[in-house]
């Protein structure tokens, strides 16, 4: 890794990254040895990261993150999920998936996000490119058939042209998007919980009417994802550890038997945030910048991931004097289209479908539950969409 070290307005690449996070680095490294000059810049004075949240990785993600070099120093600390049990409260129907019957190690992983951002600024670290670390970008703006990306470094102002702006930092982007923001008035209350039986590398997505429950594998014990109402989430979160298992019992039921330890708890909103394309050519959003999901099915960072990925392969595919073309442009959106718009549709669906208690739908739930589970091809399918996105066939 090499720090820039011109910062004037003549400083030119073919490619600018805004924002060093998980979805960043993976851009930064997927076009390591593609011959383009790229830059990425990061607020933070360090690449790195304490994070309470688990993710769930995708086996397609591992097969990203193999490819990006990242994989073999996060494999130690991923936790393998070799069978998901999805299930309804206080209803019929069940589906488990599993490796053996997709044909795969594993279905995904779970791992820390400090964790998974060491991997990658590990790689990044390594890379010959440029980074500017402690970057306070201030404007992102067209000029001349270029993108300017104005910043503070070290207490002064620097400029950065590119012919591609790529905008990966999360909701913090500049400049303003044109959003749409669903509120589902939930918030998620994550922490570690530890159950009475092993959890046998099984991962668990319990709906109930009050939202999800998933318990995720994570070393020895579980990472839990608690969907909760925003009226009761002041009440939760104020729970002693032996009163908030006892909630959890109630609503998950005893399928692991009891739970036995909780973990310091923390919790966020949860919304649905999604960015209208962008109208001028040489500016795209990738990752939580471009689309923020709900956590049910655990696709958000698997989906910024294919972003990174299948926009290096766009540019890569193309010359440098394209970047900045409407044509571009559409390719990338093209590629996209289906992942994005998929999993934005399945995990907005399956909200909103296990939330609601209108007569008969337990029974369609059940219905459909059963259905997966005693149809093979249709769950190898389900399980495919899962690991490698809704435009996997």
């Amino acid at each position: 890794m090499t720090e820039l070290a011109n910062t004037n307005l003549d400083r030119h690449v073919d490619v600018a990254i805004v924002g060093g996070g998980p979805v960043g680095a993976a851009l930064l490294l997927a076009l390591r040895d593609s011959g383009l000059a790229v830059a990425l810049l990061e607020a933070r004075p360090v690449m790195a990261a304490r994070d309470p949240r688990a993710l769930a990785l995708a086996h397609g993600t591992r097969l990203i993150l193999e490819r990006l070099g990242a994989w073999s120093t996060l494999t130690d600390k991923a936790t393998p999920i070799e069978s998901i049990h999805v299930s309804q409260r206080g209803g019929f129907g069940r589906a488990v998936l599993t490796a053996a019957e997709a044909g795969v190690p594993a279905l995904g992983y779970t791992a820390e996000y400090g964790d998974l951002y060491a991997a990658l600024a590990a790689r990044v670290s390594l890379a010959e490119d440029d980074v500017v670390l402690g970057a306070q970008v201030t404007a992102v703006r067209p000029a001349g058939g270029c993108g300017l990306v104005e910043y503070i470094l070290n207490g002064q102002p620097a400029t950065l042209s590119a012919r591609l702006i790529v905008l990966a930092d999360g909701g913090k982007s500049l400049p303003a998007a044109k959003t749409s923001v669903k509120d589902y008035g939930q918030s998620a209350v994550i922490c570690t919980v530890r159950t009475e039986l092993p959890h046998a590398r099984r991962a668990y997505e319990r709906f109930t009417p009050k939202g999800p429950i998933a318990l995720l594998p994570l070393g020895d014990d579980y990472a839990l994802v608690w969907t909760t109402q925003n009226d009761l989430l002041e009440s939760r979160m104020a729970l002693s550890d032996a009163a908030f298992m006892a909630d959890l019992q109630d609503a998950f039921g005893d399928r692991q038997g009891r739970f036995v330890a909780a973990g310091a708890r923390s919790a966020f909103p949860l919304r649905l945030i999604t960015t209208a394309p962008e109208e001028r050519a040489g500016l795209v959003r990738i990752g939580n910048a471009a689309q923020t999901l709900h956590p049910v099915a655990g696709q958000g960072f698997n989906l910024g991931l294919r972003d990174a990925w299948w926009l290096a392969e766009t540019l890569m595919d193309a010359t440098p004097e394209q970047f900045g073309d409407t044509d571009f442009m559409q390719r990338y959106r093209k590629r996209r289209r289906w992942d994005v718009g998929g999993g934005i549709a399945m995990t907005d669906l399956l909200v909103e479908a296990f939330a609601n208690d209108l007569p008969g739908l337990g029974l369609m739930r059940g219905l459909g539950l059963s259905a997966m589970d005693g149809l093979p091809p249709l769950k190898t399918m389900f399980a495919r969409k899962m690991m490698f996105g809704a435009q996997s066939w």
